[in-house]
């Protein structure tokens, strides 16, 4: 087992509803409601799920660009949740993040050159060689030309823009990298390039990733656990091999069967779920278990009591009372913290 290199416990992000003039808040925006999960040093944990569950969130939480209104994380040994962006900056170093979209990450009016070397400035870092020759070497590693050093983002294609975003994440050789829907803004044939480079960076460099997507074919191409969100909550989370071929909560299962599939004969003989409904509103989530309305196993336990989130299988959790694909056991299932 590897050492866990994050660990997030009971982790919250309520965003506030003010109206009238003196600005009284009338309610909350649940975008993230106590969740907990570890990332152990050299894997990569896929969050998934749909729009607006908060994956976004999760991410630029665990980095700090937002403040969490509760639970805690952990970086490292490092207590983070609410360290000063003076004791905090040392350790961005180790915690870098990548943004969905490569056309509004990266500034205009900067050159490449300027874009990747701003974290040697930012964290006054010098190099043996110079930090020209230093961007130029990572501009070189994630395939790009360092000829490009002088050029500016508008002459770059959207692969290429990523390319140049990811080159900036890598620029202080972090541990922890937060890519959130890396490529989803790219045409399909370059997110294979993407993805298969952020795989290579993960080998050569011992990079450890949080991969925050809505599609499920990247995700199970590139991780090795997944977590699935809803709501602002997880409700699964397993190796990718077992949460594939045996998805236990209900939601997982109809994200799953939504999944195109290329040959029409497996196609043929696959259930299509359509899920009745649209997704609640995080402002009023509903109570117990947020998936009932929606759910076609849901019963009178499912509206009044909150499933915890329990391992059924070893390295399988799941949070609901009625999971599909469950092995049978007479005992009763350990409650993940």
């Amino acid at each position: 087992m590897s050492e866990t290199i994050l660990s997030v416990q009971g982790l919250e992000k309520h965003f506030p509803v003010t109206k009238g003039l003196f600005k009284s808040q009338v309610g909350a925006v649940k975008a993230v409601d106590g969740i907990s999960f570890d990332v152990r040093k050299g894997e990569t944990l896929g969050l998934v799920g749909e729009s607006g569950c908060g994956k976004t969130t999760t991410g630029r939480l665990i980095t700090r660009l937002i403040e969490p209104t509760g639970g805690k994380i952990t970086f490292e040994g490092h207590d983070i949740t609410h360290m000063k962006q003076g004791k905090l900056r040392p350790l961005r170093r180790d915690m870098q993040m990548i943004f969905q979209d490569p056309y509004s990450s990266l500034n205009p009016r900067h050159t490449v050159g300027a874009i990747v070397g701003a974290p040697f400035r930012i964290q006054g870092i010098e190099t043996e060689q110079g930090t020209k020759k230093a961007v130029q070497d990572i501009l070189e590693l994630v395939g790009l030309n360092p000829e490009h050093y002088n050029r500016y983002p508008h002459e770059f294609s959207g692969g290429q823009r990523q390319r140049i975003g990811i080159a900036r994440t890598l620029a202080l050789k972090p541990k922890l990298i937060i890519a959130d829907e890396p490529v989803s803004a790219l045409d399909v044939s370059i997110q294979a390039q993407v993805v298969n480079l952020l795989e290579d960076l993960q080998n050569e460099l011992d990079l450890t990733y949080v991969v925050i997507a809505h599609d499920l074919s990247v995700v199970r191409h590139i991780s090795d656990r997944v977590a699935v969100m809803y709501l602002g909550k997880i409700v699964e989370v397993g190796e990718r091999a077992s949460l594939y071929s045996s998805p236990m909560h209900p939601y997982t299962n109809a994200l799953l069967s939504a999944v195109p599939i290329p040959d029409p004969k497996q196609r043929e003989g696959r259930e299509r779920i359509r899920l009745t409904g649209d997704v609640p509103s995080p402002l009023n989530p509903p109570p117990a278990c947020r998936f009932h309305t929606r759910c076609w196993k849901a019963q009178e336990i499912c509206k009044t009591q909150e499933p915890p989130l329990a391992e059924l299988a070893p390295g399988h959790a799941v949070a609901c009372h009625f999971p599909e694909n469950a092995p049978s056991t007479t005992e009763t299932p350990a409650t993940v913290a």
